[in-house]
């Protein structure tokens, strides 16, 4: 081991005792159920393995080149000379770095490198020198204090409510602090963040300046810092942010979001609230950071308030692939079953959001489908919103793309950048951080959640535990995993049984197989031999006393599944959508003749997959036989003809990554 890995070991085992240490301190109460660290699984996965290292060489070193080339750098550089004009567009440009850090942070935990550490903490230093003497750092406002920009208002915090985003700046800090610090061991980053918390602490709060935060991410950034600190004026700062939302005065009858307070999820107390409602990226960052307050504080009226809004979304308003807020104006969800397909919008940052939220759900109440629909969206909605090259995104994610229809919201070909650029910058901080999803604990039982080839260290019953599982997923269902411990142990072993593979599209009634009834067994073998299992919440649970060398096989039958959505949604009438394993397909125009939307499909269509190692970075397609209107639409009175064409569908992921041309999802039964 040379100098610098054992420096790095030392310090990150450095801070894990620290964060041990402060969350021994800081807490009695929290999620009943733990996940084990990303940095305790090491992947060797062919899905997910070359994505994450892309997004090390590719996705990150970009984000930070386009953070320089854009000015979001030399905002901090202004700031701290106090002097210059804001060069960018957004005053919440600042957290495009702090993202960025965060993900390079999290990179630095798993995969040391020396210039891209040294280039952070050069990063890490301008921030600093940007930060006013009582920890205010908000480069919009601080460059020049007399003529801040526009959103920000004359003075600090007046516009926080509406656009100023000072405590969403601040929130997206406290995450990339607190990463900073727990794969460095370094305080550099950490000392801002909390000096920044600091000022928050005596500037709101009861008898002080009372506001709900316009954008909601403060409230998850605090707890972060609490988990580190053992500071309880942290969370009961989170917490006051949270019950803050709903005392305003608004015109409840006035149907204009804005002014009603739905768009800033204000319009009742979140006790109160039963709906997904509003923008979708707030929407989801408040149900987070209200999920880890009731996990610490033991909130149940939180906890039943995000039940109902959870029930909710998943019931009415997220689209097939798990995309979610289908309104363009003001990125937010509409009403009920309104998803409509042509306009959809479904912001990449949005996905994200419920991949945290779900996580957050699943570590509550320990229910498989919380984990059935983070996985819906982590391999289609939210994996859709980063190209195959690492460095071109999607903002929205569309459900249709036709040549003879136009929408200013709607994207046709991936861009290296946005002005608004939180969605690439979110992306690159939650790949290097999803092996943290596959495995959680709870006492003796040990939850397997993601199927991911990976070895995994960890403790279960308070004894060493190392666990290999190898599987080609998502394109196959036969999954092995080798059980390792260092001497024979009790514990229970729960399996995810996905809902795919019980007969559930997803875990509400929204969208079903229509053959759902038609489901395959699931196989499971313990050392080749069947095991016996029970099922609760949907995890297949194995009890038993397991020896070194173990070995647990599942096959999880892969048919292709049509899926229809409710009567209620209205756009998806006579149409049916095409799903395989946890993947939702698409048919692309350099597959069907350019014209994939003038495609009809039949019920009884059947689709055969086939391997294509050389296609979109190895993908399995889905190659079939539908129809196609004529080009010369003959009519015979009212009927129209069709010609019989081959129809090829690729995974919706993978789409727009060979130029600009139609796409759709969902397909016209003819």
């Amino acid at each position: 081991m040379n100098a610098f890995m054992k420096k790095f070991v030392c310090c990150c085992c450095l801070a894990a005792s620290l964060l041990s240490s402060a969350i021994t301190l800081a807490q009695q109460k929290d999620y009943p159920i733990s996940p084990v660290p990303f940095t305790q699984v090491r992947l060797t996965d062919a899905f997910w393995s070359p994505r994450i290292e892309r997004n090390r060489t590719v996705t990150i070193p970009a984000s930070f080149s386009r953070c320089e080339t854009t000015g979001r750098v030399s905002n901090f550089v202004m700031a701290a000379k106090r002097q210059g004009k804001f060069c960018t567009k957004f005053p919440f440009d600042d957290t495009d770095i702090y993202k960025t850090i965060e993900g390079a942070s999290y990179s630095l935990a798993v995969h040391p490198d020396t210039a891209l550490a040294a280039y952070v903490d050069a990063l890490i230093d301008t921030i600093g020198r940007a930060q006013e003497s009582d920890g205010y750092l908000y480069t919009a406002r601080t460059i020049d204090s007399l003529h801040p920009h526009p959103w920000s208002g004359p003075d600090r915090w007046v516009k926080e409510h509406e656009l100023s985003h000072e405590l969403y700046n601040s929130g997206h800090m406290f995450e990339a602090a607190a990463a900073h610090y727990l794969a460095t061991g370094k305080r550099n980053f950490l000392d801002i963040a909390l000096r920044n918390a600091d000022l928050l602490v005596r500037t709101f709060g009861p008898g002080k300046r009372e506001v709900a935060p316009g954008h909601e991410i403060v409230e998850m950034g605090l707890v972060r810092l609490y988990r580190l600190t053992g500071k309880k004026e942290y969370l009961d700062l989170a917490k006051f942010f949270i019950d803050a939302r709903g005392k305003r005065s608004y015109d409840r009858s006035n149907p204009d979001e804005w002014k009603n307070g739905e768009y800033w999820q204000d319009d009742k107390p979140v006790t109160q609230q039963d709906v997904a409602e509003g923008h979708a990226v707030r929407a989801m960052y408040l149900y987070s950071g209200m999920a880890d307050v009731a996990a610490l504080t033991g909130d149940k009226q939180y906890i039943d308030a995000i039940d109902r809004i959870w029930d909710d979304m998943a019931g009415k308003k997220i689209y097939v692939q798990g995309g979610i807020g289908a309104v363009p104006d003001g990125e937010r969800f509409g009403d009920d079953y309104y998803l409509p397909n042509a306009t959809a919008y479904n912001e990449t940052c949005a996905a994200i959001g419920d991949v945290f939220w779900n996580e957050r759900m699943f570590l509550l109440h320990g229910d498989a489908k919380y984990i059935d629909l983070l996985e819906k969206v982590l391999y289609n909605g939210m994996l859709s919103g980063v190209g195959l090259d690492g460095k071109s995104f999607f903002y929205t994610n569309a459900m249709q793309v036709r040549d003879d229809f136009s929408h200013n919201a709607l994207e046709r070909e991936r861009s290296g950048w946005f002005e608004c650029s939180c969605c690439p910058t979110n992306v690159l901080r939650l790949l290097p951080s999803i092996p943290g999803y596959v495995y959680a604990a709870k006492g003796e039982d040990l939850y397997i959640n993601l199927f991911i080839s990976s070895t995994a260290d960890l403790t279960i019953g308070g004894r060493t535990l190392q666990i290999v599982q190898q599987n080609n997923y998502p394109w196959d269902g036969r999954l092995s995993f080798t059980l390792k411990p260092a001497s024979p142990q009790n514990f229970n072993l729960r399996i995810r049984l996905p809902g795919w593979a019980r007969g559930q599209a997803i875990p509400t009634n929204l969208y079903s197989f229509q053959d759902a009834s038609v489901t395959a067994p699931v196989e499971i073998r313990v050392n080749g031999k069947p095991g016996r299992y029970t099922m609760e919440s949907g995890y297949a649970i194995l009890s038993r006393q397991w020896r070194p060398g173990d070995e647990i096989t599942l096959n999880l039958p892969m048919p292709v599944r049509k899926v229809v959505a409710i009567p209620q949604v209205i756009d998806d009438h006579d149409q049916m959508a095409i799903q395989r394993g946890p993947l939702m397909y698409c048919a692309e125009w350099k597959d069907n003749a350019d014209k994939p939307g003038k495609m009809r499909l039949m019920g009884d269509d059947h689709f055969i997959p086939e391997n294509r190692p050389e296609l979109l970075g190895g993908v399995t397609v889905l190659k079939g036989t539908g129809a196609m209107i004529d080009d010369k639409v003959i009519q015979e009175g009212s009927r129209i003809l069709y010609r019989e064409i081959p129809v090829t569908l690729i995974p919706y992921y993978a789409w727009a990554n060979r130029g600009k041309g139609e796409m759709t999802v969902w397909f016209p039964e003819r």
